[in-house]
């Protein structure tokens, strides 16, 4: 994953005074499953649109495997991209296949793919209905499956799973592992913190139009520096723990039903976890990391 597909310097958009992407520099891998988190109105979805050449720039340059978004090369690139927008726009009277055939001649696909991507997607059955009969699950699944169309190596997902239940959300990261493995690149944005954590290689963080952070899920908890749980199963006590982790750093200790919990700096938690072993009544011992949501208000706020 050494090649930079997506090379982004200095890349701001301005709306008047309002200054919706401002002055960011963003590298992102080939091959890579990367994630752009931030509040509504942090300039997410203005950049998407800047990568794809639906937005002049205001200033700074996008390169897309190798071509600027503003050169006149950058058609041949769009071939090999499908986008799934937060809004898809769809005609309530065409059935799914049609939809996605019109799709496929808009984007010079064969139309003879449709079908298969309609079932990748789990809509098979649903094929021959007309899209006001569909859900909105159904409906942001007919977008994925879109964008799928024509083979792309490269993927802007913006908010993919609005409108999907647990199920279909496990499901439409599986396809995105197969695509990955075969060496799609994918960017994709969420408001759904708790989805992405353990699934992207990496996530850039936006505020007010900049990038705040861009990095792993662990390599940005070790930034913030959050301080860990070490979660304590057994017949061991308060003052027990409090005993053994004397001198160390310790916020709090805290009984949770059966379990306590004990809150401590990162740096502390290789020789608590020493210390708590040597304890008999622990039965069982798991530490806690900040969860993304802990580390976007961290990096965010």
């Amino acid at each position: 994953m050494a090649n930079i597909i997506v090379k982004g310097q200095g890349v701001s958009r301005y709306f008047g005074a309002i200054r919706a992407v401002d002055g960011v520099d963003l590298d992102i891998r080939s091959g890579e499953l990367f994630g752009l988190i931030g509040h509504n109105g942090a300039g997410k979805s203005t950049l998407f649109k800047m990568m794809l050449g639906l937005l002049p720039l205001s200033s700074g340059e996008i390169n897309i495997d190798g071509e600027s978004v503003s050169g006149r090369n950058f058609r041949n690139v769009r071939r090999k991209i499908g986008y799934l927008p937060e809004n898809l726009a769809l005609y309530d009277n065409l059935t799914g296949l049609e939809t996605l055939h019109f799709f496929a001649r808009l984007k010079g696909a064969d139309v003879q793919q449709c079908a298969a991507k309609l079932e990748r997607v789990g809509l098979a059955d649903a094929a021959n209905r007309r899209v006001r009969e569909y859900s909105k699950g159904m409906r942001q699944r007919l977008g994925f499956a879109q964008a799928l169309l024509g083979e792309p190596r490269l993927l802007f997902l913006d908010e993919p799973t609005n409108g999907l239940d647990p199920e279909a959300i496990r499901e439409f990261f599986v396809i995105l592992r197969d695509l990955q493995a075969q060496g799609v690149t994918m960017i994709l944005t969420s408001h759904i913190l708790a989805d992405i954590q353990d699934r992207v290689d990496r996530l850039a963080i936006m505020k007010n139009g900049k990038i705040q952070s861009c990095g792993s899920v662990q390599a940005l908890r070790e930034t913030v520096n959050l301080p860990l749980i070490l979660e304590i199963g057994g017949t061991v006590t308060v003052d027990q723990v409090a005993q053994m982790l004397d001198g160390l750093p310790v916020a709090s200790i805290e009984a949770r039903l059966d379990r306590l919990w004990v809150k401590l700096p990162r740096e502390a938690k290789m020789q608590a976890l020493t210390r708590l072993m040597t304890i008999g009544d622990v039965q069982d011992l798991q530490v806690r990391e900040p969860s993304l949501e802990d580390v976007f208000f961290g990096l965010a706020e």
